[in-house]
């Protein structure tokens, strides 16, 4: 066997090793663990969610291994950067400055940012009522952003909704702003009686699932995702946790 082939076969060899250990690797995905209904864990201790098992699902269809991996909201869009982690689902809204350093799935889910007042607040109904008023957010959010051009008293930012929840309900502030599918879903569960949603819908904007710069699996979950909306599965889950038919 002359030199050349045995070169070419050793190349082809070490291609297919190589691409099997891709296949074989544990990916870690990125995860907020405190953002009802999208992702939290149940009283098991298990990670559920609109988000979860949308995840679940896609990865299920490519036959992907991975772990979860929790962290606080701030901290996902560097661990892509420093590709400590594989991808992130956390309802992580698509934006300019995120997808300079990231890049995105397709738009899975259409949200926006609402304000969240205790059940006897009657002075709040809109943002420009906010002038007088300490308002809490989610740091690193789009939300923090829009605050900065909406005049108030203070603006208080927290890592995860339990703490802006928490502060609302001891008088730490005097509304919430947030985005829209935590803040209602506490309104008709955990804080119903004791909070409302107030206002308009503010700064239409679509959730992603964010990978690394260049990640070969951006391509396969958006074809997954596609799939899913096709056949129906994005459906029915979307109306599991949302109890409407998507939009």
């Amino acid at each position: 066997m002359s030199k050349c082939i045995k070169t070419l076969l050793f190349a082809i060899l070490f291609a297919a090793v190589s691409l099997g250990t891709v296949q074989a690797k544990q990916l870690i995905v990125g995860v907020d663990a405190n953002f009802r209904p999208f992702e939290f864990k149940n009283e098991k201790g298990e990670f559920t969610g609109f988000d979860v098992q949308l995840f679940d699902a896609i990865a299920e269809d490519l036959g992907l291994d991975y772990k979860w991996q929790t962290m606080d909201f701030n901290g996902i869009i560097p661990a892509l950067q420093s590709k400590s982690i594989d991808a992130a689902i956390a309802g992580i809204t698509i934006k300019s400055a995120r997808e300079e350093v990231v890049d995105f799935s397709h738009p899975y889910y259409d949200s926006g940012l609402v304000l969240l007042v205790r059940a006897d607040n009657e002075d709040i109904k809109t943002i420009d009522d906010l002038k007088d008023k300490v308002v809490v957010t989610k740091t690193a959010t789009t939300s923090v952003d829009f605050l900065k051009s909406v005049e108030t008293e203070d603006v208080k930012l927290l890592p995860n909704t339990d703490n802006l929840f928490m502060e609302l309900l001891t008088g730490g502030a005097d509304a919430v702003f947030f985005d829209s599918p935590p803040l209602m879903y506490y309104a008709q569960n955990q804080g119903k009686g004791k909070v409302k949603v107030v206002g308009p819908l503010y700064q239409g904007q679509p959730y992603g699932i964010a990978f690394p710069q260049g990640s070969e699996l951006r391509e396969k979950v958006n074809i997954t995702l596609l799939k899913m909306m096709e056949d129906g599965r994005y459906a029915e889950l979307y109306k599991k946790w949302f109890g409407t038919e998507p939009k």
